[in-house]
């Protein structure tokens, strides 16, 4: 196997993307001293350049990297049919790698991969990014996006829903429908979206004159065993009538759990998901969703990267609404 960029950075103790610039005659963001290192471990490891090396800068390439978390949702399908479908108009191939589930080494390693590869430009779907990560994103010297995930104080630019507004419209269709004891489960708080979410959440209830209690909110990572044990637990340790379900699949493990325990949805518990995907409508009784434009967000993804305004661009919401169904 022939010497990689990587071998090179490892030798020289910088990063792929230093090795790149320094390869294709870039003299910004290293100093001297890092490029004769690099060049040193260049001539020692016998390392021949070839074009991929000079696309990746020039950006020539016609190959679009795409970073998705391996979190148990389905939502990301929508998400990569619009990447798909877009970058096919536009003669781009894709790419996609996994970066597990808030696991910083194997951001790291997708991150790694695909700097050292040809990429016109990489779109990072529903990756809550660990900080430390972050200055090797931005070395990379590649337009990217993040997708399905909203940042604040403008961390990184993104596309997604409006997760404040997606927790608080659930709740307050919820409180409209006349319940005021309102649980929110299976969302992990420990990521961007869950917080987001959680906080309309709360200020629904707030907006109303309703307390909550600690006991209302159930914390998960979005799946479907976390809204079994959700359900679970609020049969046995609380008197609600209704509950947030974090995603489709938290919520068909919800109403699962509910038929077991002789519960009847809607009358004596309502719920509604956040998602909407296609799996709200194959169950029985069919779930009532804040509804997300997930291939929506791919499209714009695509076309936003292929755009003259990339480097100026900061964040877009796409749009969300409310479908009833029976679940509520």
């Amino acid at each position: 196997m022939g010497t990689t960029i990587k071998d090179i950075a490892k030798l020289a103790g910088v990063s792929p993307a230093t090795v790149s610039r320094v390869l294709s005659g870039q003299t910004d963001f290293y100093s001297e001293k890092t490029a004769k290192k690099v060049k040193q471990a260049v001539k020692k490891l016998g390392y021949q350049k070839n074009t991929s090396a000079v696309e990746l800068v020039t950006q020539k390439s016609h190959v679009l990297a795409v970073i998705i978390s391996t979190i148990q949702t389905n939502a990301a399908d929508q998400i990569i049919d619009g990447i798909q479908e877009t970058a096919m108009k536009n003669g781009l191939d894709v790419i996609i790698l996994y970066a597990g589930e808030k696991n910083l080494d194997l951001q790291r390693r997708a991150l790694e991969t695909v700097i050292e590869r040809t990429v016109m430009g990489i779109l990072l779907v529903a990756i809550d990014l660990n900080t430390k990560n972050d200055a090797l994103l931005r070395s990379a010297n590649i337009p990217f996006l993040f997708l399905s995930i909203g940042f604040l104080k403008g961390r990184f630019p993104f596309i997604s829903s409006d997760d404040f507004q997606v927790g608080y419209q659930a709740t307050k269709y919820l409180m409209d429908k006349g319940h005021t004891k309102i649980g929110f489960a299976a969302a992990d708080p420990e990521t961007v979206i869950g917080q987001l979410r959680l906080a309309g959440y709360w200020k629904a209830l707030s907006s109303n004159h309703v307390t909550p209690k600690l006991d209302w909110v159930y914390d998960g990572e979005f799946t479907y065993d976390d809204g079994i044990s959700a359900m679970s637990y609020y049969e046995q340790h609380t008197d609600l009538t209704a509950a947030v379900a974090s995603s489709d699949l938290a919520a068909i493990g919800m109403l699962n759990q509910a038929q077991k325990f002789g519960i009847r949805v809607p009358n004596d518990f309502a719920v509604i998901s956040i998602d909407g995907t296609f799996l709200c409508t194959i169950m029985r009784p069919q779930i009532t969703s804040v509804t997300q434009s997930f291939r929506e967000m791919g499209v714009k993804g695509v076309e936003t990267l292929l755009s003259q305004s990339i480097k100026q661009f900061k964040s877009l919401y796409t749009p969300i609404k409310i479908t009833e169904r029976q679940s509520s």
